[in-house]
């Protein structure tokens, strides 16, 4: 399970609103984790699109790892993860045509029907066993081609991909993102030539692809020069998309749990050994994405907390209460029974007044509206739990797996009454933590990469478990919740 190796590894963390870069220490077995640079992200609007500015994102990075490198010295490996679907496009010479336009743009209205025309949902299903969602990737691309940039572009690159590249100068495709942009064979997990073509996309368009735990490079002596790292640090591919390196953290003991991560989105769902690519699990819109080492992620993007988050920016903006410590205080003490809102709505994805657009959804559905901040929070989460408690059940019925337990990770882990609520939604016990779960399962990766760990995820989980500190939530439980036997993983040298 594990070897008596010590290692250093960085991880680069970045979610839609934040990133961080960590250094993981991993010796005799035990991991800790030390977050040396935190900074903010977010869209911009350039060019008449919503941007990220993944120029400024790559500098974050080096500045980060420039704190790893003066902490710990020999750092032997770096990977990368970030949310999913979005790409850069480059030209022949290898450079960035545009910053990045953003899944949260309009911009795929337009083609979705084009799309549908030319390959039908029920055919991209069974080739890709991926979810309908609007700002796919094969949608994304199709508008992309009615673009001023399309006939410069050679490669398309996602975008930790592409962090990847401007580190090594090496060009690849980490397998768990690409199975999230509708182009990857769900079971042969390869390029689909039937998608392609029937998009009319160049074979070639993404680089090759690369599995968890494979190396990308060595990091370019410009890196070397601008971060003090030693020249023998490499880039290690882990599970690329920022959820699937949290799956890999979540602390279970069986494979009869559920798991959802909490954060900007919420990812809920099991993990199996083989996709479920039906007519039910279609209608009921479950992805089948890659996880690490042959996994699959089978669950539904279910609206998240970004909710909660485009909500405290408006009031802020109005000079109204934005603490939500303050504000989950209050929520907590809201009747039961109050209204829930479909947070998988289209109406929530873009940025813009959510206040607003909550309390129309409540009175759209003949609910009582919510007026307060308080209110308006105690709803979000009410219909988060919901829904977190909808896709478990439809989840074990698509699979006929049973549920005993869920895990929730991510930033949501640390919200005591998220949590509780679902333990009550869901009727079964929840496990809360790690909040850096996808931190811990891209450092776990590297880890075993380097020899300072071995053998399957399970032995992975029961590494990082012994170190963790959860929070048991009892379904009805009145109360603080209860804390699961086990030590905190402590920072490094702490």
């Amino acid at each position: 399970m594990t070897t008596s190796s010590a290692v250093t590894v960085a991880a680069i963390d970045i979610g839609a609103s934040s990133g961080r870069v960590v250094a993981g220490i991993v010796r005799d077995g035990t991991v800790t984790i030390e977050v040396v640079h935190r900074f903010a992200n977010g869209l911009r609007t350039l060019d008449g699109r919503l941007r990220w500015d993944l120029t400024g994102l790559y500098a974050e990075v080096l500045t980060g790892l420039e704190a790893v490198a003066a902490r710990h010295g020999d750092v032997v490996s770096i990977g990368i993860d970030t949310w999913a679907v979005d790409y850069g496009l480059l030209d022949t010479g290898g450079r960035l045509l545009a910053e990045p336009t953003a899944y949260r743009d309009d911009r795929t209205e337009a083609v979705i029907a084009e799309v549908d025309a030319r390959i039908s949902r029920r055919r991209q299903y069974a080739i890709s066993g991926l979810q309908f969602l609007p700002f796919n990737t094969v949608y994304q691309l199709a508008a992309e081609q009615r673009g001023e940039l399309w006939d410069r572009a050679a490669h398309a690159v996602l975008l930790p991909d592409l962090l990847a590249y401007w580190l090594t100068g090496v060009l690849r495709t980490e397998i768990t993102n690409a199975s999230t942009t509708g182009l990857l064979d769900a079971r042969l997990r390869t390029w689909s030539a039937e998608a392609f073509d029937a998009l009319g996309l160049p074979p070639g368009l993404f680089p090759p692809l690369i599995e968890p735990g494979q190396p990308v490079g060595a990091i370019t002596a410009e890196v070397r020069t601008r971060t003090g790292l030693p020249a023998t640090t490499t880039v290690v591919a882990v599970g690329s998309h920022d959820t699937a390196s949290a799956v890999v953290a979540v602390p279970a003991s069986g494979r009869d749990v559920a798991y959802v991560s909490s954060g900007t989105w919420s990812l809920v769902g099991l993990e199996l050994d083989e996709p479920v690519i039906t007519d039910e699990s279609r209608a009921a819109n479950f992805t089948n994405e890659g996880g690490v080492d042959g996994r699959v992620r089978f669950l539904r993007n279910v609206g998240g907390l970004w909710l909660l988050q485009e909500s405290l920016r408006e009031w802020s903006g109005q000079g109204g209460e934005t603490d939500l410590g303050v504000l989950l205080d209050g929520a907590t003490q809201c009747p039961t029974g109050g209204p829930v809102i479909d947070v998988d709505d289209d109406r929530f994805i873009a940025p813009g007044d959510m206040p607003a657009r909550i309390q129309q959804a409540c009175r759209a559905s003949g609910q009582p509206e919510p007026t307060t901040p308080v209110e308006i929070v105690r709803c979000v989460l009410d219909s988060l739990a919901t829904a977190y408690a909808r896709t478990v059940e439809q989840a074990e019925q698509l699979t006929g797996r049973r549920v005993a337990t869920v895990h929730v990770v991510g930033g949501g882990s640390q919200n005591a009454l998220l949590c509780q609520l679902t333990a009550d939604r869901t009727g079964r016990p929840v496990l809360a933590g790690p909040a850096e779960a996808t931190a811990l399962g891209n450092v776990v990766v590297q880890a075993r990469t380097a020899g300072a760990l071995a053998g399957s995820l399970e032995d992975l989980r029961t590494v990082l478990r012994a170190g963790l500190e959860l929070r048991r939530f009892t379904p009805g439980a009145v109360g603080p919740a209860e804390q699961e036997p086990s030590a905190a993983i402590p920072p490094a040298g702490g």
